[in-house]
């Protein structure tokens, strides 16, 4: 077993459940489809045992509809704390999807302490980006978790917003 194999194996199913999240968010993006449609895909392959394709985690499906549903924010997020000479677009996607996956959970998922959220993020970008990338994701992540509560109340829908939201669910359920 290499040592690679074996540093998998110790993770938890948190961990397993970021790396798959991450590659759903980066094969959306290349085949420039929704990632709940990857999961939806996946889930019905690994009903027939043939497949041979894992079961889709559940905490693997929240990551990616969580970074789905709140992409603006999560990559406005990025993009502010970007080197000056970089911008989202023009980093690799595999750096796009990790780190979009980080941020999610950062601002979006209270219950990821701060420093599992990048420490885990900055680990798959060890494993899966380029020489440079893991040390530019990680200080990406270091300025995100610096500003979270800054973020975190922009991200956070307005008051007015959540009574408009509750009416109009209300009305649907007349």
């Amino acid at each position: 077993m290499t040592k690679r194999q074996e540093k998998w194996r110790r993770h938890g199913a948190r961990y397993k459940a970021r790396r798959r999240a991450v590659d759903v968010l980066f094969e959306a993006e290349a085949r420039d489809v929704d990632p709940m449609s990857i999961v939806a895909d996946r889930t019905e392959l690994a009903r027939v045992p043939e497949n041979q394709v894992a079961p889709i985690a559940d905490y693997t499906r929240q990551i990616v509809l969580g970074a789905a549903e709140e992409l603006d924010a999560v990559d406005a997020a990025i993009t502010r704390f970007l080197s000056d000479q970089w911008e989202l677009g023009r980093i690799p996607a595999v750096d796009r999807a990790i780190l979009r996956m980080s941020v999610w959970e950062l601002i979006f998922n209270p219950e990821v302490p701060t420093a599992t959220a990048v420490v885990e993020g900055v680990e798959i970008a060890s494993e899966y980006s380029g020489e440079q990338g893991a040390p530019y994701i990680h200080a990406v992540l270091d300025d995100v978790a610096k500003h979270l509560d800054e973020l975190r109340a922009a991200a956070a829908p307005a008051p007015a917003e959540e009574a408009d939201s509750a009416e109009a669910s209300d009305s649907l359920d007349d």
